[in-house]
C-alpha cells in the first residue's frame, strides 16, 4: 500500500523499497542512464568518501564510465531501511554488487577479475527525485579482488589523476555543501540501540560487544570481509578506533524499522573527525587530520545484534594520509 511519503511520486511505485530498487535497476541494469535527469534532481549533491559531486552532468558521465569499465555490473538490493521525511522519505539502501573488470578506466587496465562488493547509500527523495545523497562503496573489496594492495593502489590512483596538485580531493566537512535534507531520522528503538552501541565502542567501551552482539552474529566489513561473533566485531571496531583515538565521533542520522516478515532493523550514518594519532588499522601514526565517513546497518534478534554491515572507504582514508604526508 502506498503511503503519504510517496505523494507526488509516479503512481507506478508501490512503496519506498519498490521505488529505490526500481530506479536503481532502470539506471544501471536496464541502461536507462538518461533517466538520471528524471530521478536525480538538477541540484543533487552526492557525497562519498572519495569526493563530492553536485549536479546531474557529472553523475551521468561517471555512470557511463563505470558501465564501460564493468559492463555486466548488477546491483541487487539487499534491503531498504527508510523513514518518512518532509515531502518524501530518507532511504538507507544496501546493495550487493557483482561485476567483471573488462574495460579500461579508473581502476586501470582490464584485469578480467570478477568482483563482489557492497554499497550503502542514504538518499533523501522528494518530488519524484533524489535530492540529497551520502554513499559509501567498499572500494577496498574492489582493489583487493583485482589483486592490488590498498595503499599502493591509492598512491597509483593519485598519480593517474595527475598527482597531488591535480587529483580529486577526498571528501571532508570543509568541502560539504548544505543540501535540502536536514533531518536526523526517527526515534525507533532499534535505531536508538544501534546508535548507543556505536557510541559505546567509540568511547573505547568495547565491553559493549559481548553485551550487545549475539555470540553467533554474522558481520560484513570493508574488503568484503565476513566475520562472526564477538571476536569478529572486536577485530574491526577496535583497530579502527585505535587509529584515531582522539577523533570526534558523530552520529549524523539514524533509522529504526519494523516491517512484516523482517527482523527489527537499523541504519546509522556516522563519522570520525580528527588526527591519525594512533597505531591501528592504518599503520604508523602520521598525525594528519582525517575524516572517516561510515554507514552501518544491523538486524536484531532475541540475543542482541545478529547481523551487521558496516562500510568505510579505506582508499579515501589512505588518500588523505598520503596527500598530507607527501608520501606519494
Amino acid at each position: 500500500m502506498r503511503g503519504a511519503e510517496l505523494d507526488g511520486f509516479d503512481p507506478k511505485w508501490q512503496n519506498v523499497p519498490h521505488y529505490i530498487n526500481g530506479i536503481t535497476s532502470e539506471i544501471w541494469e536496464e541502461r536507462q542512464i538518461g533517466t538520471l535527469k528524471k530521478y536525480y534532481a538538477d541540484g543533487l549533491i552526492v557525497r562519498s568518501p572519495a569526493s563530492i559531486v553536485q549536479g546531474n552532468d557529472g553523475i551521468i558521465a561517471a555512470t557511463m564510465a563505470t558501465l564501460a569499465e564493468f559492463p555486466d555490473r548488477q546491483l541487487p538490493g539487499e534491503d531498504v531501511i527508510w523513514s518518512a521525511a518532509p515531502g518524501g522519505f530518507l532511504s538507507s539502501h544496501r546493495l550487493i554488487c557483482t561485476a567483471t573488470h573488462t574495460g579500461a578506466g579508473a581502476y586501470g587496465a582490464p584485469t578480467g577479475r570478477t568482483l563482489t562488493y557492497r554499497i550503502l547509500a542514504d538518499c533523501y527523495c522528494s518530488r519524484n527525485a533524489v535530492q540529497d545523497e551520502w554513499l559509501v562503496r567498499d572500494q577496498a573489496a574492489i582493489v583487493l579482488q583485482m589483486g592490488g594492495d590498498i595503499k599502493s593502489w591509492t598512491r597509483s590512483q593519485i598519480a593517474r589523476e595527475g598527482g597531488p596538485d591535480h587529483c580529486v580531493p577526498p571528501f571532508t566537512p570543509a568541502l560539504d555543501v548544505d543540501g535540502p535534507y536536514q533531518g536526523q531520522g526517527n526515534d525507533h528503538e532499534s535505531g536508538a540501540a544501534l546508535a548507543a552501541l556505536l557510541e559505546r565502542m567509540m568511547q573505547a567501551d568495547f565491553s559493549a560487544i559481548p553485551a550487545c552482539y549475539d555470540r553467533a552474529a554474522t558481520l560484513h566489513y570493508p574488503g568484503h570481509v565476513t566475520a562472526y561473533g564477538h571476536g569478529g566485531a572486536d577485530r574491526f571496531w577496535l583497530p579502527l578506533r585505535a587509529s584515531f583515538p582522539s577523533a570526534r565521533f558523530t552520529i549524523h542520522h539514524r533509522i529504526g524499522r519494523d516491517d512484516p516478515g523482517l527482523p527489527p532493523r537499523a541504519a546509522v550514518r556516522w563519522s570520525l573527525d580528527g588526527l591519525h594519532d594512533g597505531w591501528g588499522r592504518f599503520g604508523k601514526p602520521t598525525g594528519v587530520p582525517v575524516h572517516v565517513m561510515g554507514i552501518t546497518h544491523a538486524e536484531f534478534g532475541a540475543n542482541g545484534l545478529r547481523r551487521e554491515w558496516s562500510l568505510i572507504d579505506e582508499t579515501a582514508i589512505w588518500r588523505q594520509i598520503l596527500l598530507q604526508t607527501g608520501v606519494v
